[in-house]
């Protein structure tokens, strides 16, 4: 099997973790993952946490852009935002049930606590949380950008705030009163 983002290098069998089987790359350090094996590996392995290390190398990994070809099949791997935070995402071939992880971006599931969730975030459920933190992300930096920040800070605690309220309708009727 050829390296799916390389595309010359041929991929030789490797771990990932510690008793996880790969296809990794030696060019690019991505790694081609059976989600059948990752399964019975998170059953009977306990991850252990992220150092500072880590999670400074974190901050440089490349996420593929353009679309990847299985390596197996040669169907087109459809790509998974991992979280809101991060732009990478994870490549997955549903038809062969293998996930493409780029180099680095195992550090990153560790660093984001989700080593041990890899097959949620295949979810449309976990996809669709995904969206909706980026956006409310984006609505406060649009805020941020029209106000301030000690303006978008005081709207935010004042949102929380009449969430949490039980007269909420009223009071913000009353603020758009005028």
């Amino acid at each position: 099997m050829q390296c799916p983002k390389c595309r010359h290098t041929e991929l030789k069998p490797t771990k990932l973790d510690d008793g996880l089987p790969a296809m990794g790359c030696t060019h690019c350090d991505g790694a081609f993952v059976s989600l059948l094996y990752y399964r019975d590996w998170i059953e009977s392995h306990e991850l252990s946490g992220t150092d500072a290390t880590q999670e400074a190398a974190v901050q440089a990994i490349d996420d593929t852009k353009t679309a990847l070809s299985c390596p197996k099949c040669s169907k087109l791997m459809t790509k998974y935002s991992v979280a809101d935070s991060v732009d990478n995402r994870i490549d997955l071939c549903s038809s062969c049930d293998e996930a493409w992880i780029d180099g680095g971006e195992w550090t990153l599931l560790k660093s984001l606590q989700l080593a041990d969730k890899l097959p949620s975030v295949f979810t449309e459920q976990w996809q669709r949380k995904v969206r909706t933190e980026k956006m409310a992300a984006l609505k406060l930096e649009r805020l941020k950008a029209i106000v301030g920040e000690d303006d978008a800070k005081k709207a935010l605690e004042i949102k929380t705030w009449l969430k949490a309220n039980a007269h909420k309708a009223a009071l913000i009727q009353f603020l758009g009163s005028d």
